[in-house]
């Protein structure tokens, strides 16, 4: 599955074996967000993640910080 744009907002939704395997990747994830100072909205349940990306202070829409994020997502899985 790759990344959909909806109202100003990418999204992917991932799914892994188990818990430790999503809350690794999220870990993985949570440094790529540190790197670029830009920070996802998230969610976890059991072996499901869901990144959703917007560039905020950009008025909520996408943009190519949002794209960069996405690819380095991208490029974990």
């Amino acid at each position: 599955m790759s990344w959909t744009e909806t109202d100003g907002r990418l999204e992917r939704h991932f799914s892994f074996a188990n818990f430790r395997e999503a809350f690794a990747f999220m870990t993985r994830v949570a440094f790529i967000a540190e790197e670029l100072n830009h920070h996802p909205e998230w969610s976890n349940v059991y072996g499901n993640v869901t990144i959703v990306l917007t560039t905020h202070d950009a008025g909520n829409t996408v943009t190519d910080l949002d794209r960069a994020f996405a690819k380095a997502v991208d490029a974990l899985v």
